[in-house]
């Protein structure tokens, strides 16, 4: 009798054993002995890099610059700059030329960073500028001291003098920007809306002007301490109300 009842219990046992392992195996439940698993931590999605915006306004109309500054010389080389005596070219009022007069030789300065900054009465254009900024910088340098005309630069990239679109035109055409100028109200539909990485044009029905990497290229003295008219390179305004906002393709 207790050979029978010790039999039944190991049958029991036996059985309700071998019913669990075929519940694990068919419901696909965890195997006694843990089994290590690895994991692939998610790819880190590489932040996109910052859209360089040349500034538009401006708080203070200080041009002060005191960094190094140098000249693209006309093989190509960029040394420091060294302006001339008062008794040579460099007049600090007009960039180096009289009143009037357009001295084609004005040098190419260049300055490291991404701001242009005001040397003596023209522009320094910065390094990490593209090549067609750099060249806009430069020919507006060539028309700095030219008196105000109306129409100036209108019937020629080459005038005596020039007006506010045409000084805008004139400097455009010196970055390969421009093949015909144009005045005022056709700038407010020319290029792109809105401003540009690092010219930016602003224009109505009776005025137009521009920003190049952080200055302005101007006939009218507004928001200008020195207030002298013509073709000149000025601190840029508080705000540009009242202007449509434009920029060339690409800059």
């Amino acid at each position: 009798m207790r050979f029978r009842t010790l039999s039944a219990v190991i049958c029991s046992l036996t059985i309700a054993a071998t019913g669990a392992s075929s519940a694990v195996a068919s419901t696909g439940g965890a195997s006694p002995a843990p089994t290590s698993t690895s994991t692939t931590a998610p790819a880190t999605k590489a932040p996109a890099p910052l859209l360089h915006l040349a500034p538009i306004t401006a708080r203070t109309p200080s041009l002060a610059y005191h960094g190094p500054v140098y000249v693209k010389t006309a093989t190509g080389a960029i040394v420091p700059y060294v302006p001339a005596s008062k008794a040579g070219q460099v007049a600090s009022a007009t960039g180096g030329s009289p009143v009037g007069v357009v001295t084609v030789g004005k040098p190419q300065l260049l300055v490291p960073g991404t701001r242009a900054r005001y040397i003596a009465g023209l522009a320094a254009a910065p390094m990490a500028a593209p090549a067609a900024v750099q060249q806009i910088v430069w020919a507006g340098n060539q028309i700095v001291g030219l008196p105000y005309i109306w129409g100036g630069g209108h019937a020629s990239f080459n005038s005596p003098g020039y007006d506010c679109s045409g000084t805008v035109s004139y400097a455009l055409h010196g970055g390969s920007l421009l093949t015909t100028p144009e005045d005022s109200s056709e700038f407010m539909g020319w290029g792109s809306h809105g401003a540009g990485r690092w010219v930016t044009v602003f224009s109505n029905e009776g005025h137009a002007y521009m920003t190049v990497a952080g200055l302005r290229l101007d006939t009218s003295g507004a928001d200008d301490p020195s207030n002298q008219q013509g073709p000149r390179w000025r601190p840029l305004r508080p705000e540009n109300s009242g202007f449509t906002v434009r920029h060339p393709l690409g800059v």
